[in-house]
């Protein structure tokens, strides 16, 4: 079964939030946060901000953990755990600028379009956007239809 690490940041402006349409590869035509596989040596952090700067043209800044998520899905058609680290920032240098991977848009986040999200997203996101942190578990069946999900709030990391 392959294991990954991942990285997952939201830009947060005001009530606003950036969310980025992806384009090609796994999740494509989704809306979601910024992020990817932690390649080589790299740390989480240094992941972070490699995959901010090639998706969106972003250098985050003071970013802060809020969620550690783990999904017991399917990825290219085979089982896999995906392990993500979820952050928020409110300070980033650059200009949110669309790439060949992510096409950038802010939204409420009140009004956040989970129809065009992951199925999971809904569970945890306006929480996290709320400031709380959360550990979360997810399985999801090869059409990512979600089996099961357990949300703790945590208060530390």
């Amino acid at each position: 079964m392959t294991e990954l690490t991942l990285t997952l940041l939201f830009l947060v402006k005001d009530d606003q939030v950036l969310l980025a349409m992806k384009k090609r590869g796994f999740g494509a035509g989704r809306f979601n946060g910024v992020g990817g596989k932690i390649e080589g040596n790299e740390s989480i952090e240094q992941a972070l901000i490699r995959e901010s700067q090639e998706e969106i043209g972003i250098t985050p800044k003071n970013f802060e953990k809020m969620a550690n998520i783990t999904f017991d899905e399917f990825f290219k058609g085979e089982p896999a755990i995906m392990n993500v680290h979820v952050f928020t920032t409110e300070e980033w240098t650059g200009e949110p600028t669309e790439s060949e991977e992510m096409s950038p848009q802010w939204f409420n986040k009140n009004n956040l379009p989970f129809d065009r999200m992951w199925p999971d997203d809904i569970y945890w996101l306006r929480q996290v956007l709320d400031g709380k942190k959360l550990n979360a578990q997810f399985k999801l069946d090869e059409n990512d239809k979600i089996i099961s999900h357990n949300v703790d709030i945590v208060h530390n990391f």
